[in-house]
């Protein structure tokens, strides 16, 4: 049995059952403890699960996602700190693109006073703004309930219409291998017109969201600035990337 069908086969044991057991495994793929282990050693690489002893555990389905008030609850501190260092970016007189999301949401209190002009995906984001009295414009399109963004074609076309100094991104996960990605197809589409009408890209990640993969890619990693709250926590392989930057508490 090929490697690649291996892996399908233990992730599909995976969606079925929640856990494999190696012992299991090595029955089910006809093959060694060593070779099972090193197929499961290469898909936590991936960030499709996560070993345990004895087996693997699944850690979460490559289109599940979290609704808003569920993000609005959990990493708050790393959140602010991370929009603190973002908004440092923003000039007088610039144009920007706001994201949907708690991540990018953290930064509209910080932008109150400034001159600027922001185009937005996210429903409750563009509703914040306008609380903030910050120039705001809303994208048409299809509002995504879960997470109160707008997508879909007509978002897309309205965007590539615009050009933005810097764009800034919500992700579900940054991988060094996969980059940064989102459970959901037309969201990422969105996200990556955005990208490509900005002179500068910056995603907003707290460190939860590094070695995660979702099911499809915004930007490669190497395409954007990642601002995180503690490079203390992250994997040796994104030590060595330059274009992540810690955001100062």
């Amino acid at each position: 049995m090929l490697t690649e069908e291996r892996k399908r086969k233990i992730l599909t044991e995976l969606d079925h059952d929640g856990v494999v057991q190696l012992r299991s495994l090595t029955t089910l793929l006809n093959a060694s403890e060593s070779t099972v282990r090193r197929d499961l050693g290469e898909l936590e690489n991936e960030g499709l699960l996560r070993r345990v002893h004895g087996g693997a555990e699944r850690t979460g389905s490559l289109t599940a996602e979290a609704g808003v008030q569920e993000k609005a609850t959990v990493h708050t501190a790393a959140k602010l700190a991370i929009a603190r260092a973002a908004v440092q970016l923003v000039e007088e007189g610039a144009m920007i693109f706001l994201d949907a999301g708690t991540s990018t949401a953290a930064m509209i209190p910080l932008l109150r006073g400034k001159d600027v002009t922001v185009v937005t995906i996210g429903v409750d984001n563009a509703s914040l703004l306008a609380d903030y009295g910050i120039k705001t414009i809303l994208l048409g399109g299809t509002v995504k309930p879960l997470t109160k963004a707008v997508i879909g074609a007509e978002a897309v076309r309205s965007l590539s219409q615009y050009r933005f100094n810097v764009a800034f991104l919500g992700t579900n996960g940054v991988h060094a291998v996969y980059g940064t990605t989102t459970p959901d197809p037309e969201e990422a589409a969105v996200k990556r017109v955005a990208a490509a009408q900005s002179a500068q890209s910056v995603v907003l990640a707290d460190s939860s969201k590094f070695g995660s993969v979702s099911f499809a890619q915004i930007l490669p990693i190497s395409d954007a600035l990642i601002i995180t709250d503690d490079v203390s926590q992250l994997d040796d392989a994104f030590g060595r990337l330059k274009n992540i930057k810690e955001a100062a508490n």
